[in-house]
């Protein structure tokens, strides 16, 4: 590929910075995916002033057309699914069907948003006075700033460009440095679709410079941010103020539940695929198993097992379970986190160790990891690691489960095995997680409804869905008062 330019007003170009970085393949390091030009402070108010003039048509352009050209989008996305899962293999590292998964799930926003084109309802209610009536209708916001992470490098993007589009805004997006090439192809995309100048523009470079510049600028009227906690809580204290949205989906630190009653061949199922999918880079991993304790030892015996038959390698393999971690410094950070357990007094049931064998000596390879003796006062039980790591915790009771699940500073997602349909209707309840899933992993949301978290996992809006979703985000309501009697009258007073 070659130098990965900037998008900025329908053109592509050279940053000012004259800077460059390279994109590498995690499981190769010696593979270079793309090097990319790195943009200026100059560039992003090139960049948001392009958004804020073109904000002017893109806005008054009748939704149903907004639709048509992410329509175009998804098709052109479909057309391409095979060579752009393969290159979120290598960009990224998880695992090829996940690839495809993750272009998939880019299309099948386009598809959705683009059906909103002819929704984006609001309410017609009676008026309590004659010759009167009342409505409510969404609006766009203005120029939002699109900061995205590179665990989901196509179809988060899709998630956030697909929504604010279709509802009137234009956007300036600023993708993850790791995965810039799939960032480039999906804007590329669009740009095929249809796109007007001006309505996206894509601005590459790190995050600490890049992005506090862009969603600190004076011409964003609002920031939709994915990615770690520690960065989404700066960026709510430093961007949050009167007039201007922002809305961050944050970490987790997500837990199944396995009951005494649960069918446990498939709790073992769902918790391999739900803390080893994506090598565990998952915001929705389930990075805890809760475990009734009169099912314990045999949940753990079969987990260790099909843990220790996950096989580690490069995603485009066929016989890969599992990738490598996206870079050496997200290694060395779950690496951290291991000697950490182990001096708070977990043990290591499998795994635990960077892998470093024949054929994977050149790429962030991590084993996937079984910790037990893990209590619910140890960092290793609340914070989040964003690697192939899962504590086996155990439970005295329903009650104690539940408690163990609520007791960390995340509310992400949480999941119950159990046949008992009382228990798994107070877990619905209790279970203190913007997502609950019964008899399932802790991954696998749809894009139809509303994706995000409680507490420390999200703020200000959630993503995908329509009502309630990511439309609230990137729409605002205006009531309208029509009153056509022509003599004044006064609601409320008679």
């Amino acid at each position: 590929m070659d130098t990965i330019k900037n998008y900025i007003d329908g053109k592509w170009v050279v940053g000012g910075s004259g800077r460059t970085f390279d994109s590498i393949n995690p499981a190769d390091r010696r593979e270079v995916i793309a090097t990319v030009s790195a943009v200026d402070k100059s560039d992003i108010d090139h960049a948001v002033e392009a958004a804020r003039k073109a904000y002017k048509t893109w806005s008054r352009t009748p939704a149903p057309k907004r639709g048509e050209i992410l329509f175009r989008a998804a098709e052109g996305i479909l057309r391409e699914k095979d060579r752009l899962g393969a290159l979120v293999t290598r960009e990224m590292g998880k695992v090829l069907k996940e690839g495809l998964g993750d272009v998939r799930e880019a299309a099948d926003i386009a598809y959705y948003m683009a059906g909103e084109g002819r929704r984006l309802s609001g309410e017609t209610v009676p008026s309590e006075l004659m010759d009167k009536d009342m409505k409510s209708v969404r609006e766009p916001v203005g120029v939002f700033a699109l900061v995205t992470p590179w665990n989901f490098p196509i179809a988060i993007p899709a998630w956030k460009i697909f929504a604010a589009l279709i509802a009137g805004n234009t956007a300036v997006f600023k993708p993850s440095s790791l995965t810039p090439a799939c960032a480039y192809e999906l804007v590329r995309i669009l740009e095929a679709a249809g796109l007007p100048p001006g309505v996206l523009n894509l601005v590459n470079g790190p995050g600490g410079e890049t992005g506090d510049y862009l969603v600190t600028h004076p011409g964003i009227d609002g920031v939709s941010f994915t990615g770690s906690s520690l960065i989404g809580e700066h960026i709510i204290k430093t961007v949050a103020k009167p007039g201007r949205r922002v809305t961050a989906e944050m970490g987790g630190k997500n837990a199944i539940v396995v009951m005494d009653d649960a069918d446990i061949g498939l709790a073992v199922e769902g918790a391999i695929w739900g803390g080893f999918g994506t090598s565990g880079q998952r915001c929705t991993a389930a990075s805890r198993v809760v475990v009734h304790k009169d099912v314990y030892n045999e949940f753990l015996d079969r987990f260790v097992a099909a843990a220790k038959s996950l096989k580690l390698g490069d995603g485009l393999k066929p016989a890969t379970d599992v990738g490598p971690i996206v870079s050496d410094e997200q290694l060395k950070r779950v690496l951290y986190y291991m000697q950490l357990g182990i001096n708070e007094g977990a043990k290591v049931e499998t795994g635990g160790q960077h892998c470093t064998h024949p054929g994977l000596e050149y790429g962030y390879f991590m084993e996937p990891t079984v910790l037990t003796g893990v209590t619910r006062g140890m960092r290793v039980a609340h914070e989040e690691i964003f690697g192939p790591v899962v504590a086996v915790m155990k439970a005295d009771s329903f009650e104690d489960a539940i408690d163990i699940v609520n007791a960390t500073d995340y509310g992400l997602v949480a999941s119950i095995y159990t046949r008992d349909t009382r228990k798994a209707a107070v877990a619905e309840r209790d279970i203190e997680t913007g997502i609950v899933y019964v008899n399932a992993s802790t991954i696998g949301a749809e894009v139809h409804l509303p994706f995000g978290g409680f507490k420390r996992s999200g703020y200000g809006g959630k993503e995908a869905g329509g009502r309630g979703g990511a439309l609230d985000v990137f729409t605002r309501w205006k009531t309208i008062y029509r009153d056509f009697s022509g003599r004044l009258q006064k609601a409320q007073i008679t």
